[in-house]
């Protein structure tokens, strides 16, 4: 049986894929990495990664491109703020019989291939605590109403940042059935912050794999892992969630710029530095906002809490 790690990356985000290969590659030195690109602007970033973490494209780039195709006659070129976010479903149907798949917006702290031990029991696992938000995100109240799914059905929403499973556990076809049914239905699902994939694949789990499970269900439950939540406490280049006396898994920026000032930075600094044959990152401050913007924008905050 064949094991493998899924990314997602272009020379775009060269500097997130370093940092977050350079923290795999502390404890899983040997799992095999495969990248899917974003699109065609990633040679750069494949050849860096090739070279200093043995990291593979994705390797039947016809199917990539077929689906992205099939995508796009499936919803148009305007369903989407970031079509191409959902060429991740290939993964179900790449080299690996068992799966992770991790956006280039995180590093981890911990043998992550340990999770495979779970899919044992299980078709797809994930870890985060996005149900706890209710279904902002993914899907929008209608989802409810039209009974598409139940109210516990939903307590299974995922992050899409971070997830796993089983090669072919649903056909190709199957795969773009489901799209199609979302596709004749966007009143269900919440694009309001343009989280294009999370939806969609949301709704492909709660429709098509029944075995599932969210790690921070476990007995001994699990640490949080978003980087917008402040409790984190930093022991060396690890951090540790107080609420539950744990260390952190990893650690996801998930609708967080990764830039000076911004919350873990020095986390991710020594992380995306911390292979000398790679030049450091040079990533510049923010600009410091005037005190008009300031205001304009706690103005925004307070209108969008009167209308939702």
């Amino acid at each position: 049986m064949s094991r493998g790690i899924y990314i997602f990356a272009n020379d775009k985000v060269t500097d997130h894929a370093i940092a977050l290969l350079n923290s795999i590659r502390l404890t899983d030195p040997d799992i095999p990495i495969v990248m899917i690109p974003y699109n065609e602007n990633y040679h750069n970033i494949a050849a860096i990664l090739n070279q200093h973490y043995g990291v593979q494209v994705y390797e039947d780039l016809d199917f990539i491109n077929h689906l992205s195709q099939k995508l796009f006659d499936i919803f148009g070129g305007q369903f989407f703020a970031s079509p191409n976010k959902l060429r991740k479903p290939a993964c179900w149907f790449g080299p690996f019989d068992e799966f992770l798949y991790i956006d280039t917006d995180v590093v981890v702290f911990e043998k992550l291939s340990n999770n495979f031990n779970y899919l044992a029991e299980y078709d797809f696992i994930c870890c985060d605590y996005q149900h706890l938000g209710g279904i902002k995100n993914v899907f929008s109240p209608h989802v409810v109403e039209a009974q598409v799914f139940t109210q516990a059905e939903t307590k299974d929403i995922f992050n899409s940042g971070f997830w796993g499973s089983k090669k072919n556990i649903f056909s190709e076809q199957d795969l773009y059935d489901t799209f199609a049914e979302c596709a004749a239905h966007p009143e269900y699902f919440d694009f309001s912050e343009k989280v294009s994939d999370q939806p969609i694949l949301n709704y492909l789990l709660l429709r098509r794999i029944p075995r599932r499970f969210n790690i921070v269900r476990r007995p001994e439950k699990a640490p949080g892992n978003w980087a917008g939540s402040p409790q984190f406490q930093q022991q060396g280049q690890i951090l540790i969630d107080p609420t539950v006396n744990q260390p952190l898994q990893f650690l996801h920026w998930a609708g967080i710029h990764i830039q000076p000032g911004c919350p873990y930075w020095d986390i991710w600094e020594h992380y995306r530095n911390l292979n000398p044959a790679i030049p450091s990152a040079e990533i510049p401050a923010p600009p410091k906002q005037s005190q008009w913007e300031t205001t304009i924008k706690t103005v925004k905050k307070q209108v969008r809490k009167i209308f939702t």
